[in-house]
């Protein structure tokens, strides 16, 4: 594993077993992230995105689902060797999830309070509660929240959606880990609250170093947040780059279609682009480049086969056969899993 990359994923596929058949949802991905960074992954929803982030973090439901291959190293440790109960000393302490609906994440019977100094109880079983106390006030003043002496003692319902997201943050960050992996942590709030969840976020990131990879539908989220962009389709990997890189020359069509899509305030259009027709439904794909039924660039060999990622400039690629006549065949090497 390379010095400077916190998590690396290689190859990973998960896969639902169900009576009609095997579904994979996520198939042979591979990327990194690096300490400190910020990546972001795109896509429709049915794209694999936050089962992608469920299998980084053990949680995907057994049965139905199953990492059935690949490799996901933390510090060059492999997750999907450990047993469950090694997998609980290292989520929230390690690594941490914020989930896409807040009120749905905490438990509406348990205060604030109790909630926050749980994580602690389970990670740091020698400290006090008073310390653990002091701890879990002092990460509500950190995201933000006012008075939270009084805080600790309320119950979820007792506060806002914009609160009850600063709350998973705190909790989230209360033990220190070193990677955060936020799951659409801004989709059911207004505008304004979001845009403040994300400054929280992006001050946190610096000033505590933490890693976040940041799983969202919406590309302006992508541009004022991420550094690195990772682009899904199917369950696959059709595009990543960095950020400002990937807004200004997308390579693949269906990044060039979400970009398109995106509502600019400057020209005013009748409509709004759209790309035509809908995610395969999973375990419908046949042969072929998956997004080749709904692009306009498609000719008979996207129908026939599956293009692998081409590099396009140095740390942008792209699975795309486009990309392959522009860059004279150069084929990005995907990271192959040692035995």
């Amino acid at each position: 594993m390379d010095s400077d990359k916190l998590l690396e994923v290689k190859n990973l596929e998960t896969t639902f077993f169900s009576d009609d058949g095997n579904i994979v949802a996520v198939d042979q991905i591979s990327f990194s992230v690096r300490a400190g960074e910020i990546v972001g992954i795109v896509g429709e929803s049915g794209c694999g995105k936050s089962v992608t982030s469920l299998s980084i973090m053990g949680l995907v439901p057994n049965p139905p689902g199953k990492i059935t291959g690949g490799k996901i190293l933390l510090n060059g440790r492999d997750l999907t060797s450990l047993s469950e109960k090694e997998m609980r000393k290292i989520r929230g302490k390690e690594m941490a999830m914020i989930f896409q609906e807040p009120m749905t994440s905490l438990n509406p019977l348990f205060t604030i309070g109790n909630q926050l100094v749980e994580a602690l109880s389970i990670h740091h079983k020698m400290w006090f509660k008073r310390r653990a106390k002091k701890r879990a006030m002092e990460m509500m003043k950190l995201v933000g929240l006012p008075r939270p002496k009084e805080l600790m003692k309320e119950y979820p319902h007792q506060l806002s959606g914009g609160m009850r997201q600063r709350v998973m943050i705190a909790m989230a960050l209360i033990c220190d880990p070193k990677i955060l992996i936020a799951d659409e942590p801004t989709t059911a709030l207004d505008v304004t609250i979001q845009a403040q969840i994300l400054k929280l976020m992006k001050d946190l990131n610096k000033r505590l170093h933490t890693a976040i990879l940041f799983i969202t539908h919406d590309l302006g989220v992508v541009a004022e947040t991420c550094e690195r962009v990772i682009v899904m389709y199917a369950g696959q990997i059709v595009e990543e780059a960095p950020v400002k890189e990937i807004f200004k020359n997308p390579q693949h069509p269906y990044t060039k279609g979400l970009i398109q899509s995106v509502p600019d305030m400057r020209f005013k259009k009748d409509s709004l682009h759209s790309i035509p027709g809908n995610v395969p439904k999973p375990g419908s794909i046949m042969t072929g480049c998956r997004f080749a039924p709904r692009c306009q660039f498609a000719q008979e060999r996207c129908l026939q086969e599956n293009p692998p990622m081409y590099k396009a400039t140095d740390g942008h690629e792209a699975r795309c056969f486009l990309v392959e006549e522009k860059a004279g065949g150069e084929v990005y090497d995907e990271l192959v899993v040692e035995s």
